[in-house]
């Protein structure tokens, strides 16, 4: 089974999203009362209830899932999940909340962004009972045993609703998406800057939220317990993004496409021939990351009264 062990009581389960591997993680917190950080897809569920099982947890013995934020590679598989471990709560960001007690509208606007990949790659999202879902603000904390909590950091910029979640035993920090994509097989950290919450202040600011708990290991989506110096890895996510926000910003004023820019000041040539370009793409694509940067600056604009002509037409 795809599974690990990363820190004491804490489990990595590769979710295996579109059958790849070191893509998309979840984690299993172990205790008294065990959670689960991330689902993964719901086209993942079968390879998680699998490595669950493996794990020896019955459907009885899961207190909790806890997503980072409710993006589909994330909490895709939260309604599937809920249903199979029928006493575990669910904790979310109160932004998240609704979205996982009524899909509708998020699995409507993912077909939008996704198409046809939605169903081929991610699945979608099954409703979960609003009696089962618990909301998490900044410093709220979940048991999960005597000498173990796991603290929620409210961490906008990513997506409004995005949480991370510091376990008090192992000191470990699961940043979701806060930080950044950086897949084992490149070693290349890559910001993640989607439509439409994508905010370069509040992305900053939470970075510094992150700073300030004094993790020891930052364990990300994409994927796994980095290893890298938790501050180090915080100071380059803050500086890679910086960066791109710069290019982008340079490129948006210029009327070109901001894609292009990207593309050509940040990818490397190995990346872009690499086998691993597919799934980088998929997960965290050039195209995603410049369409945040771009509705960033138009609202940015809107805020300062000014209008927004630069290259439309360019954004594809």
């Amino acid at each position: 089974m795809p599974t690990r062990k990363i820190a004491d009581g804490v489990i990595e389960i590769d979710t295996l999203l579109g059958g790849w591997e070191r893509i998309t993680a979840g984690y299993l917190l172990e205790g008294s009362a065990p959670v689960l950080v991330e689902t993964g897809s719901q086209s993942s569920v079968p390879v998680l209830l699998q490595a669950l099982d493996g794990l020896g947890l019955g459907p009885e013995d899961l207190a909790g899932v806890a997503v980072t934020h409710i993006h589909l590679d994330h909490a895709g598989g939260v309604g599937d999940v809920a249903r199979a471990f029928p006493n575990a709560t669910v904790y979310v960001h109160e932004k998240g909340a609704r979205h996982l007690a009524d899909p509708s509208r998020l699995v409507r606007s993912a077909s939008l962004v996704y198409g046809e990949l939605l169903d081929s790659l991610y699945g979608r999202l099954d409703p979960t009972p609003a009696d089962r879902i618990v909301v998490l603000g900044d410093g709220d904390e979940v048991a999960i045993d005597v000498d173990r909590t796991l603290t929620a950091i409210d961490s906008p910029g990513h997506a409004k609703h995005h949480l991370g979640l510091h376990d008090s035993r192992s000191g470990l920090l699961f940043a979701g998406d806060a930080v950044g994509v950086r897949l084992p097989d490149s070693g290349i950290l890559r910001p993640s800057t989607p439509p439409p919450d994508f905010d370069l202040d509040l992305a900053i600011a939470s970075l510094n939220a992150f700073k300030r708990r004094s993790p020891s290991g930052l364990a990300l989506a994409h994927y796994g317990l980095v290893p890298v110096d938790p501050t180090e890895l915080l100071d380059e996510a803050m500086g890679t993004l910086n960066a791109w926000a710069d290019e982008a910003t340079r490129a948006y004023r210029n009327g070109e496409d901001i894609a292009e820019a990207l593309s050509a000041a940040f990818i490397t040539q190995s990346e872009k021939d690499s086998q691993h370009r597919e799934k980088l793409e998929t997960l965290n694509g050039i195209h995603s990351n410049a369409a945040g940067f771009r509705r960033w600056l138009e609202l940015k604009d809107d805020a300062k009264g000014h209008r927004h002509d630069h290259g439309h037409g360019h954004s594809h």
